[in-house]
């Protein structure tokens, strides 16, 4: 059995060096899935001739440097700005793009946000990381977001008390219902601006699993220069979802039903992102959660929730997270490292339970099938913004996240149960639970009976693992990630009732549909692209 090797750091409390163990990785073969194993004890300490890993991005940027710059988790792009990352997916190397450091907020600035509108608050948290935007540009394409027309009121994302100590914080209130539109209402005035700036052009290849897809297309339709290639699993998603997005019949909008279940899709996008003579040749971009400028939007709600149920900054809270593809977390991540109060962020799957098996165990084992489930948008075995978190989690070392993934790519996983790195996870405040089918159902009932408030399957996940997590004074916030309406058939069985939907979305169903059914291939996606980009 090979032996790999990889640079594991450490930083010298006393002289401040960082130090590099030259740790022996011994893949462990397990029936049916690969671990890659990190056995550290005993290893001697060299002196590391590099300043990058723990020190790296760690409270501040580089000295000499104006404007925030974008990494690789793997190492291998040199460093860029927030446009030029934007509308791509991968970074060369295959690694996540990564801001080198993440801006914090002092107590005074913190004070000065509370008490913000909503957009006032997404202008201050996105503006450090889009710097390179004029910020009267910035402005102008926040104010053009986050508008009442768009959201159904100007709050954007309202907070509902249950009781004190229980909140919900709404975020399905846009175009598609769900927590997508958040981001990516921002994401399609982003490309707009920049591709009309460079007089450029774009093909966005996405994947999903049941809302990324919708709220993609809607933030995108009829915009100049943008089409859309959305790739979603074969009668895998509810008949509402698919309704969304198949009922589309704008001319720059393409739905490609794949025979096969969500990480197919997911890994043809990113094998056509690899395929970097296509990618550059074709104009291909991402809007799955791997778009930075999607996480980046995200973290702003954890601020808006935080400030509406304290009176304090000196209070913590915790949040709930239903996860599939953890990029909705890990912009409570974010959040949290920029100084926000976040006691706990609690990690809440469903049956497809492979981020929670990595947090209680430190096991990262991805599944070589799927299960299909009543939250089919958290459908998910292989979580692509995971990545992004590990690397902060192994010292923003990027040589360490590029034998890990080199090991999920070829289908293993990796054990980090033994290592001083899963031992920090604790350090990021991340606890989790699962879900299940019978969970959902008395979750949607309890919430039903004893607040008058109707969830939905996936927010249903959230509240049961969220309670499972909660402790006495510190206010709990679940995160709403779609409306009831969009999984009807789940609400019917839970409360033998119908849930209600907006007006303009009632008969979607019977509409005309539009798409395209293609085996899981990614030769015949590119074809597909090229037919239809030309």
């Amino acid at each position: 059995m090979p032996v790999l090797q990889v640079n594991s750091r450490s930083i010298d409390q006393k002289s401040g060096e960082i130090w590099t163990a030259q740790a022996d990785l011994q893949p462990i073969h397990h029936k049916p899935d690969r671990l890659l194993a990190f056995p550290l004890e005993g290893k001697e300490l060299t002196p590391s001739p590099s300043g990058g890993g723990l020190g790296q991005g760690w409270g501040g940027r580089r000295k000499g440097t104006n404007v925030m710059k974008y990494l690789s988790t793997r190492g291998g792009m040199p460093p860029k700005t927030f446009t030029e990352i934007l509308l791509g997916g991968l970074a060369p190397d295959g690694g996540l793009t990564i801001s080198e450091a993440y801006p914090r907020f002092s107590r005074e600035e913190l004070a000065a946000l509370r008490g913000m509108s909503y957009r006032d608050l997404a202008f201050e948290v996105i503006r450090r990381f889009a710097d390179d935007i004029p910020a009267a540009d910035l402005r102008a394409i926040v104010d053009k977001t986050y508008t009442a027309a768009i959201f159904r009121s100007d709050e954007i994302t309202p907070v509902k008390t249950l009781e004190p100590g229980l909140h919900l914080l709404g975020l399905s209130y846009g175009p598609t219902l769900a927590f997508k539109d958040v981001a990516m209402q921002l994401l399609g005035n982003l490309f707009e601006y920049v591709l009309a700036r460079e007089n450029a052009e774009i093909n966005i290849l996405g994947a999903t699993s049941g809302d990324t897809g919708s709220a993609a297309e809607y933030a995108m339709r009829g915009k100049r220069g943008i089409r859309v290639f959305m790739l979603s699993p074969q009668g895998k998603m509810s008949p509402f979802q698919t309704a969304q997005m198949f009922s589309l019949q704008d001319p720059n909008i393409f739905n490609i039903a794949v025979k096969g279940v969500f990480d197919d899709c997911q890994d043809i996008v990113k094998a056509v992102s690899n395929d970097l003579e296509f990618k550059a040749k074709h104009k291909i971009g991402a809007v799955n959660s791997i778009n930075w400028a999607r996480v980046t939007a995200q973290v702003v709600y954890y601020f808006k929730a935080y400030f509406a149920v304290t009176r304090s900054n000196d209070e913590q809270v915790s949040f709930s997270v239903p996860s599939g593809n953890f990029g909705n977390v890990c912009a409570g991540h974010i959040a949290r490292q920029m100084g926000l109060p976040i006691h706990k962020l609690i990690v809440a799957t469903n049956e497809n339970d492979v981020l929670d098996e990595f947090f209680r165990t430190g096991v990262y084992r991805p599944r070589s099938e799927t299960q299909h489930t009543s939250s089919p948008s958290m459908d998910i075995s292989k979580a692509s913004n995971f990545e992004r978190f590990v690397y902060d989690l192994v010292g923003r070392d990027p040589a360490v996240v590029k034998e890990l993934w080199k090991e999920v790519d070829a289908g293993g996983g990796f054990d980090l149960s033994k290592t001083p790195y899963f031992a920090r996870v604790k350090e990021f405040g991340l606890v989790s639970g699962s879900s299940s089918h019978a969970d959902r159902l008395k979750t949607i009932r309890y919430i039903f009976q004893k607040y008058d408030t109707m969830v939905d399957t996936h927010t249903a996940d959230g509240i049961k693992v969220g309670l499972a997590h909660y402790e006495t004074g510190i206010p709990l916030v679940c995160l709403e990630t779609a409306l009831p309406a969009k999984f009807e058939e789940t609400i019917r069985e839970a409360l033998g009732r119908e849930p209600e939907r907006p007006a303009d979305l009632v008969g979607i169903e019977n509409l005309p549909q539009r798409f395209e059914v293609m085996a899981a291939d990614a030769e015949a996606v590119k074809r597909f692209i090229v037919v239809h980009a030309a």
